[in-house]
């Protein structure tokens, strides 16, 4: 058993996406770099006597072994997990240096090399987005810059094994290709910065339709569970809501009636349970029509305030007109998300806290429901409405994901006013009110 959990104990840890790419990208870099140093060691600049390397020859083979060699770095530090990003960029400034190196070696500021300057900056963009791209493009430029100024100062002089009359020094020519190789490179950068927000969007956009799918599959899931078990839950708990109403009236003392109270509570709750289930896992388009939503309001209150803990130490308050207020909507699914707010709102009250219901006219109509409870954290407000998530150790998290589908099928939009300890406001924008 030792053995076995210290074997498992070494296995590496998943790679993230950026790891990923950075490993693709150091295998690249090693080929392109390798390809680029033997062209300008057996190509540009041969061997001389006795196949001695010449100048040109070492310096390239010496970039394309510096770059094996933080290609291993690289590796390394993907295994591990170490500051990725730190080491991407790195590398990226680092391979603008090299590149410049291998311009310097294949013409100098005429050198058709200057074009790999942009592959760094489309490897910038791919692995760090914008700033990925704009810190190659920057990087490059200035190690162009710097190469120009010093072959035309003297300080840098052509590689003795070359032609001098290969790399143009100074004179229009070289300010013909700087500015050149310049506009180029900031082409680039712009079409990468380009391209890294397009995919980052993109890939929000998959991740996104990767949890939609996941969640219909979840949702597919419990809606052939959730049929399979409403018909054989509800029975039962109709027999025995029935049975414990009889009782009820019965002789029996104040202790037993407590405990018929008990049953019939948790079994109201259970019936809810399967309710929000099957609407969650099964639902149905809404068929719009004109809603009395103050009448709505008032029928659900007086419903909330007759069942469960509202019944008994958390009151439920309606502030609304007194008059009829019509909105476009589906009176049943509207109602059903009103009587879950209102249930979320009592299961979250404290004892002898209130919860208030409110109908506020204006240029929209707009529906709030407040509580006084713990209130929500930052952390736990993004899930909120997921299906199956839940802050409460009794609750199952299903009234809320009801309440966001509905909601978003009508086109309303959904407000979460919260702080810890200081209750938890829920906003819902019904639309303008219809007019006779």
């Amino acid at each position: 058993m030792r053995a076995r959990y210290e074997a498992a104990s070494m296995v590496p840890p998943a790679i993230d996406p950026l790891g990923r790419a950075l490993g693709v990208v150091l295998g690249a870099r090693v080929a392109l770099f390798g390809c680029a140093a033997l062209a300008v060691a057996f190509f540009l600049a041969p061997a001389g006597p006795g196949y001695a390397l010449g100048q040109s020859a070492r310096l390239a083979l010496l970039a394309a072994g510096l770059v094996v060699l933080t290609s291993g770095f690289g590796a390394w530090a993907i295994r591990r997990r170490r500051r990725l990003v730190e080491i991407a960029m790195a590398l990226l400034l680092l391979d603008q240096a090299l590149w410049t190196v291998i311009v310097y070696l294949s013409g100098g500021v005429a050198s058709g090399a200057t074009s790999l300057y942009g592959v760094t900056c489309l490897t910038g963009g791919l692995l760090l987005g914008v700033s990925g791209a704009s810190a190659a493009a920057l990087a490059g430029g200035v190690f162009f810059s710097l190469m120009v100024l010093l072959l035309e100062s003297g300080a840098l002089v052509v590689p003795n094994d070359q032609v001098a009359r290969l790399h143009p020094v100074a004179g229009e020519q070289v300010t013909y290709y700087f500015v050149v190789n310049v506009l180029v490179l900031v082409l680039v950068a712009l079409l990468a910065s380009y391209l890294a927000e397009r995919l980052s969007r993109a890939g929000g956009a998959l991740e996104a339709a990767e949890q939609r799918a996941a969640q219909a599959e979840r949702l597919a899931a419990m809606g052939r569970l959730a049929a399979g078990l409403a018909h054989e839950i509800r029975n039962p708990l109709s027999s025995i809501a029935g049975a414990v109403q009889l009782l009820r009236v019965s002789e029996m003392g104040e202790d037993d009636r407590q405990l018929c109270d008990i049953v019939l509570r948790e079994a109201g709750r259970l019936e809810d349970l399967v309710s929000d289930m099957v609407d969650l896992s099964r639902p149905r388009p809404p068929h719009f029509a004109r809603t009395d939503v103050a009448q709505l309001l008032t029928d659900v209150v007086e419903l909330a305030g007759r069942s469960g803990r509202a019944q008994a130490d958390v009151a439920v308050q309606l502030f609304a007109p007194g008059e009829p207020v019509f909105v476009r909507a589906d009176g049943a699914q509207l109602r059903q998300l009103v009587w879950n707010l209102v249930r979320n709102a009592v299961q979250a009250s404290a004892a002898g806290s209130e919860v208030q219901v409110r109908l506020q006219l204006g240029a929209r109509v707009v529906l709030s429901v407040e509580d006084q409870g713990a209130g929500i954290d930052k952390e736990a407000e993004g899930r909120l409405f997921d299906a199956f998530f839940t802050t409460r150790s009794h609750g199952t998290g299903v009234g809320l994901a009801v309440v966001k589908r509905i909601a978003d099928e009508h086109g309303f939009s959904i407000a979460v006013e919260s702080s810890k300890g200081q209750g938890a406001t829920f906003r819902i924008d019904l639309g303008v009110r219809l007019t006779d």
